[in-house]
């Protein structure tokens, strides 16, 4: 919006941390009925709106949480069937990303003291005239029913103290107040490019049950993020406390994981029937603790037999489903299941790493693993179009640094000792790189690169200014391949892969998706500037790093990297590929890389001829396995292999979360590979059909909404015969790759090959 009317406006009191802000208006007259009404709302915090005693939408924790040092989102929202001819504006405020708690540090309020709200409605009536409305010093402010309430520690409601009064003509009550306009700049006011945080699902409890420390338990069967709604009646006063976690250890709700997060809501109960629904806060949680719930265990467990009682609110950015995936083995499409469920729990406004602990940040390696998952899994194009907004704007203020989160409130806290003074570190930074190339990929969407290209340019050019003179980047603190299994619980860091050879192959592959992205923009100089870099980084990489076919550090992560990001010459990169295999068979087929070999380990086998080796490992359910959590009951991807040892037991590492899409990137070789489903050109303009079968698989089906339809595989291993089921939509065209025979051009349309096979 070019010209703002309404100001940001904060309470003249505190109110909890919850205050409600009120407008009302009457309507022009003399200029026909009401044509058009538009909503635009923001807030310092997060904010709900009323539009005569009505929500003016069901997007929550509005406006989110983005770089708010340049830029604070606003909703714009139509509410043309709300408006009268006196018209109440009400905004409920809550602290969420702006003022409530942030990471470990425990600290709060990193981006402002103060709450404040942003309403401007624009009524276009019948002749055309416009009245615009909006928050300003004519307002008041009074207290909500919420008593407190933090997106880590949850939320406190009072029943006795709601009064719906507050969005009626004419309210008036001595315990409001007035309210004063900020000093802001509005030009940091940006609509929203992703989609808005909404609900998105609902699960009932399947147990209800008594600890054995005579606790009460509700058992949701499935790791989820959001909320419990609570139905309830009982005395007036008394209080309902609901603790959330994700597992149970020894038969009790382990809350270890949460560190400082309290993650607890609270419902005083005003006597009558209550709905309670704690919409300022949310939790990663499966199980919850109920206390005081009235009549106990046996009352709660035949409320919620009849419907009622408790219910998982389901809360996630609004993203629409497009990849499917199945096979034969019921183990590996619920690991397929678990990457669904933690991408819809951690694409929650931001893509963070987690949850429910004290930390709940945009860590740029976690997407950078996984951005080519998460744009087959879901419409994802968006949402992350808007985080690379927020992620150039940090870099921007931070000398062309992309730091570890996005956006980065650890620029206001001492960071650990052993991280140093933060600098760009490789994959992490990287995702300026890594993730705009995915979503290209995934969309073929050309302005997705034009939007992001300076953002990579700058990126690419710190890495070479951070290269010794030996064209190595072999200095400075790097992740490298974090949380290696073989690393102990207290030192992720400390993996088996040279962190500087990972530095290294992660600067070439950026260097080489830099100068790709040059050329498609037509950006020549730039083309050839970053092959140049990344040439001269495959022979610095080769020189000190490759020696008879060996890469330093001799380990399953580097050469999985080497093979994939395309910097070893023919001979080397078949002898990487065998020693690759030889490591992956003298493991016993269990995992043995971090962070950043994972998502490349089960391309790079299957790319040098060792498919099966990449479905043994696939299909490993020993501990350290991707299908060893699906043996302990996991129902979302773990941020450890071992988060939960194999005797039932919390691993003893200070971050152990049990909901981390960063190691399910396997997802995106189980599409293209298992599935056969792959784009040939940028947004599947060109489809690869290639399904691979092994494992003792029978069956697998894939499909995909691309951008010009639906795509689908679908094969069947039977009598020694390959069938292949493919849809290709209109406006494409798809190689079909199967084996023992030629490529196949076909067109739009349903296709179906048999192919008899030699050797299963």
């Amino acid at each position: 919006m070019s010209t703002w009317h309404a100001r940001f406006v904060s309470p003249d009191a505190e109110f909890g941390g919850a205050p409600l802000l009120r407008g009302e208006f009457r309507l022009e007259e003399g200029h026909g009925g009401v044509a058009s009404a538009t909503l635009f709302v923001s807030a310092l915090g997060v904010v709900e709106a009323f539009v005569n005693g009505r929500r003016a939408s069901g997007d929550l924790l509005t406006p989110g949480w983005s770089a708010y040092e340049w830029r604070v989102r606003y909703a714009e929202w139509d509410v043309t069937e709300l408006v009268g001819a006196t018209t109440v504006l009400g905004l409920a405020l809550g602290n969420g990303w702006y003022r409530g708690r942030l990471t470990w540090s425990g600290g709060s309020a990193f981006y402002g003291a103060e709450l404040a709200g942003f309403a401007e409605l624009r009524v276009r009536f019948a002749d055309g005239h416009e009245q615009v409305l909006g928050t300003d010093s004519s307002w008041t402010a009074g207290p909500s029913a919420t008593t407190a309430n933090d997106l880590y520690d949850g939320q406190s409601i009072d029943a006795r103290a709601y009064d719906g009064a507050w969005l009626a003509p004419g309210f008036a009550s001595p315990d409001w107040v007035g309210v004063h306009e900020l000093d802001d700049d509005l030009a940091r006011l940006e609509p929203y490019i992703g989609p808005p945080v909404r609900r998105v699902a609902e699960l009932a409890p399947v147990k209800v049950w008594e600890s054995p420390s005579g606790r009460v338990l509700v058992d949701f069967g499935q790791n989820l993020v959001g909320w419990v709604r609570a139905e309830v009646a009982g005395p007036e006063g008394s209080v309902v406390v609901l603790r959330h976690a994700e597992v149970l250890e020894h038969g009790e709700l382990g809350t270890r994981p949460l560190r400082s997060a309290e993650a607890t809501d609270r419902f005083t109960l005003s006597g009558g029937a209550d709905v309670f629904e704690p919409t300022l806060t949310f939790h990663g949680f499966r199980y919850v603790q109920v206390e005081g719930w009235p009549g106990g265990v046996e009352a709660l467990r035949a409320a919620v037999g009849a419907g009622g009682g408790l219910t998982a609110v389901v809360v996630s950015s609004d993203l629409r489903r497009t990849g499917t995936f199945e096979t034969s083995d019921p183990l590996v499409d619920r690991l397929h299941e678990n990457a669904v469920w933690g991408m819809r729990g951690n694409f929650l406004d931001v893509p963070t790493d987690c949850p429910q602990r004290d930390e709940r940040l945009g860590w740029t390696g976690d997407i950078a693993a996984f951005a080519p998952s998460a744009c087959f899994l879901f419409d994802a194009r968006d949402f992350l179009r808007d985080w690379l907004r927020d992620l150039a704007l940090e870099q921007e203020h931070q000398d062309g640094l992309v730091p570890y989160v996005v956006p980065d409130v650890l620029k206001y806290i001492e960071h650990p000792a052993e991280f140093g003074r933060p600098d760009t570190t490789a994959l992490w930074s990287d995702a300026s790189v890594w993730v705009p190339w995915a979503v290209w990929t995934a969309y073929g969407d050309r302005r997705v690169l034009e939007e992001a290209f300076p953002s990579m340019l700058s990126h690419a050019r710190r890495v070479r200014g951070r290269l010794s003179g030996n064209g190595l980047w072999d200095t400075g603190f790097q992740f490298g391949d974090w949380l290696d299994p073989d690393a102990a619980p207290d030192q992720p860091w400390a993996a088996k892969a040279d962190p500087h050879v990972v530095a290294t192959l992660c600067a070439y592959r950026t260097a080489d998706l830099v100068a790709q992205a040059a050329r498609i923009l037509g950006n020549d100089g730039e083309a050839a500037e970053f092959r140049g870099m990344a040439e001269a980084l495959m022979a610095a990489f080769t020189k000190h790093y490759v020696a008879e076919g060996v890469i330093t550090s001799d380990c399953t992560t580097v050469y999985a990297l080497a093979i994939v990001f395309g910097i070893l010459g023919e001979a080397d990169r078949e002898s990487a590929g065998r020693r690759l295999a030889e490591l992956v068979q003298a493991s016993g087929y269990k995992i043995s890389t971090g962070f950043a070999g994972t998502p490349f380990v089960t391309d790079a086998l299957t790319a040098t001829g060792h498919l099966e080796d990449a479905y043994r490992l696939l299909l490993q359910t020993e501990n350290p396995s991707w299908l060893y959590p699906v043996t302990m009951g996991a129902t979302t991807i773990w941020e450890r292999w071992d988060s939960m040892l194999p005797d039932g037991t919390i691993n003893p590492g200070e971050m152990t979360s049990f909901n981390h899409y960063a190691l399910g990137a396997v997802v995106d070789w189980l599409h293209r590979t298992v599935g056969g489903l792959a784009p040939l050109e940028p947004g599947y303009r060109r489809i690869l059909v290639a399904p691979q079968p092994g494992g003792g698989l029978e069956w697998a089906q894939t499909s995909l909404e691309t951008p010009h339809g639906l795509a689908s595989v679908r094969w069947d291993l039977a009598d020694g015969k390959l069938r292949v089921a493919a849809t290709v939509p209109p406006g494409t065209e798809a190689v079909l790759r199967l084996p023992d025979r030629e490529d196949e051009i076909v067109e739009a349309g349903n296709h179906e090959r048999e192919v008899a096979l030699s050797v299963v």
